[in-house]
């Protein structure tokens, strides 16, 4: 048996409204409070129903596509933090009857990136720019005056919309736990050269640091990736170590956490070890990782936001939004004092 479409006026009848008023709320235009156009879509969006994008796309020349543009490296595994936040854009923008159109590139840290053909072709309304990018190729793309977000990443243009999970401040709260916990020998493990967040958290561990008066050793600052963003298997360790590590990421902790255990010792009864993110690899690890979660769902929702608003508003302006996180203990960090 064939399922009957959703229409606007099952929608109507749902909620107890004219399909006028669905069709404005659906449509976005003027005549319906914004708390009602969002119950609507969300009805309409729970009922199945699918907005006729071909039709609708004619009558006010949009395509209903948004670009999300990501570098290959960025989601070489299916349990990277790209892929969950991809997912969460995904899901937002269906409830606005917007599709998210992924577009893989090779490279997100030098100029020779390819423009996508769907930016080319003016195939898509908006752009989602998911993670860190090199200025040239930022300033190819926006030489097309397409509506656009930052995600994740920023540079230096003063005109960017930019939506960041407020790194330098989640470094700091997972550093001074460290420090709170007994711990003055700690690491930090990160390519400080690499990524905008990896060097934000670089600069919130060091002034967690400069408050207790303990000082930075070069040593015990580790690269943890090479220079096209790959994680090493293992780490270069310093002579003499610390008894903490503050680690850029989950991934790159849960590999550390590996290594010393690889080497006889214990966590964290021998070292101490951090992790950021709270995703996959914080409970894959044992013991289970002490780490900053990273409200991912919230940093997806902001974005979407924002480029439904530049799209239909060319001239709105949000500049940079941040995303607050919060820490997670957990059993990978060792109380000196007890």
């Amino acid at each position: 048996m064939i399922k009957k479409s959703v229409t606007m006026s099952d929608i109507a009848k749902a909620m107890n409204v004219s399909t006028v008023t669905v069709s404005k709320a659906l449509g976005d235009r003027d005549g319906v409070s914004e708390n009602l156009r969002e119950r609507i879509k969300q009805k309409a969006a729970e009922m199945g129903y699918r907005m006729h994008t071909g039709a609708h796309a004619m009558k006010d020349g949009l395509t209903y596509n948004i670009g999300i543009i990501v570098a290959k490296h960025f989601i070489s595994e299916p349990s990277a933090f790209y892929w969950i936040m991809y997912k969460h854009l995904v899901e937002l923008l269906q409830r606005h009857n917007y599709y998210g159109m992924l577009e893989v590139v090779e490279d997100g840290t030098n100029g020779s990136c390819e423009i996508p053909n769907s930016i080319r072709d003016k195939k898509v309304d908006g752009l989602i720019l998911l993670g860190q990018f090199s200025d040239d190729y930022i300033d190819k793309l926006m030489a097309f005056f397409i509506p656009t977000v930052f995600l994740d990443c920023y540079g230096t243009r003063e005109d960017a919309e930019t939506v960041l999970f407020d790194s330098y401040h989640g470094a700091y709260t997972i550093t001074s736990h460290l420090i709170a916990n007994g711990h003055r020998k700690i690491a930090f493990v990160g390519n400080i050269n690499s990524i905008s967040s990896i060097q934000d958290r670089y600069l919130g561990y060091c002034k967690a640091l400069l408050e207790n008066r303990i000082a930075l050793r070069q040593d015990w600052v580790i690269s943890d990736r090479d220079r096209d963003g790959e994680i090493y298997k293992t780490f270069e360790l310093p002579a003499e170590m610390p008894t903490a590590f503050m680690c850029s990421c989950d991934e790159v902790a849960f590999k550390l956490v590996n290594q010393l255990t690889a080497g006889g010792y214990k966590i964290p009864d021998d070292f101490s070890v951090a992790g950021y993110d709270n995703h996959t690899y914080s409970t894959m690890c044992q013991p289970h990782l002490t780490t900053i979660d990273v409200n991912s769902q919230s940093m997806a929702s902001e974005a979407v936001d924002i480029i439904l608003h530049k799209i239909r508003d060319g001239s709105y302006k949000r500049g940079r939004t941040l995303v607050a996180g919060k820490l997670i203990r957990r059993d990978s960090v060792k109380n000196l004092y007890s």
